[in-house]
């Protein structure tokens, strides 16, 4: 396994974390999963096995059951063992069981300590914007949570750019505590964050965990052009993440992830998670299963290297359309783009060269 260095700060967390969504099964979540106690025990056996590092979760999965599982499958084992948790989304019926409202953050954090078992949270994420409660209101509170031991660093997750750019400069006008990662959809099927998080990331330094990288089992190779969906897939559950524009591109980029996952001998899943491990800006894959031997094929993702041709071949079956500003810029500006800029625009003129090559 390798380890990577999350954002500007110190911690080096494992290049593929372990999420929890699919533990529990209670409400709108029985739709991703319903792994159990002595599932989850196994699951978190295999992933230490293989040298992760970092386990995620959130108060809103399974209305805190999942946290609950996971702090059990995490007792007695070694403090190196990480977890991150989220807050933001409803933890009951009162107009203050919500947001990112100093009251709520410390509330939340508190149960979460509690059902999860544990005297800290190591990577403490916000689990989506509020509009409503000001940046300087929720950074002194993760900033008092920090000073009291109960959290060691901040990230955001499920924010646009600007709103983490308002975070990041609020935190450094206040001296207050500064988010040092996001965790974001990022995959094959959409690669929009392209547009604006990724190259914010690169600019700002911050870390980058990605959420459901397989676009919730999609690019797992089971569903196919014209062939019967899998019967216990989550989109036939009707979990509606992600959402999908576009089915025949989808279909198109499966396609080829399947053709080099057979000249490699592995599954589409093992391939879509390469891709992703690839990218320098990624500082973890976070993987989630329903059984055991989903998990293990993911965990073999760690160990496949691809070639510049496959990277290539699949970052075009997959290229996003250039909006504007960035089609005014390709053309432009291309000459005084920075590595920033790179990530969106390095793969679109590669892009651009083949359309051109083949005309």
């Amino acid at each position: 396994m390798q380890y990577r260095q999350l954002g500007r700060s110190g911690l080096k967390i494992s290049a593929m974390s372990f999420g929890s969504v699919t533990f529990g099964g209670e409400g709108a979540f029985a739709k991703t999963g319903d792994v159990g106690e002595t599932g989850a025990a196994r699951m978190v056996d295999l992933c230490v096995e293989r040298g992760v590092n970092m386990f995620d979760t959130a108060n809103a999965y399974s209305g805190g059951l999942a946290e609950r599982i996971l702090g059990a499958a995490l007792k007695g084992r070694s403090p190196e063992l990480m977890v991150t948790t989220k807050a933001r989304f409803p933890t009951g019926d009162g107009p203050n069981e919500q947001g990112l409202s100093r009251h709520h953050l410390i509330a939340a954090c508190e149960a979460s300590l509690k059902r999860l078992g544990r005297d800290h949270i190591d990577l403490y994420y916000l689990h989506e914007w509020d509009g409503l409660t000001p940046p300087e209101e929720m950074l002194e509170a993760l900033t008092d949570l920090r000073r009291a031991g109960k959290i060691g660093y901040v990230g955001v997750s499920n924010f646009s750019a600007w709103q983490v750019m308002k975070l990041l400069s609020t935190a450094e006008r206040d001296r207050l505590v500064s988010p040092v990662s996001q965790q974001i959809y990022y995959t094959l099927e959409a690669r929009d964050a392209e547009y604006e998080l990724l190259p914010m990331a690169v600019d700002q330094g911050l870390g980058v965990q990605v959420w459901s990288p397989l676009a919730g089992g999609l690019l797992s190779g089971r569903y196919r052009r014209n062939q019967p969906s899998p019967a216990d897939g989550r989109q036939i559950a009707g979990w509606g993440e992600p959402e999908v524009r576009d089915v025949e591109k989808l279909y198109d980029t499966i396609e080829v992830l399947v053709q080099i996952g057979e000249a490699h001998g592995v599954s589409a899943a093992q391939v879509a998670l390469a891709w992703l491990l690839h990218k320098p800006f990624i500082s973890s894959v976070v993987i989630g299963a329903r059984k055991e031997s989903q998990l293990i094929d993911n965990l073999d993702a760690a160990d496949l290297a691809l070639s510049d041709d496959e990277m290539a071949r699949l970052d075009l079956v997959s290229a996003p359309t250039l909006i504007y500003p960035y089609w005014h810029q390709q053309r432009t500006a291309f000459d005084r783009l920075g590595p920033a800029d790179m990530v969106l625009h390095g793969p679109a003129r590669k892009h651009r060269e083949t359309l051109v090559d083949k005309e």
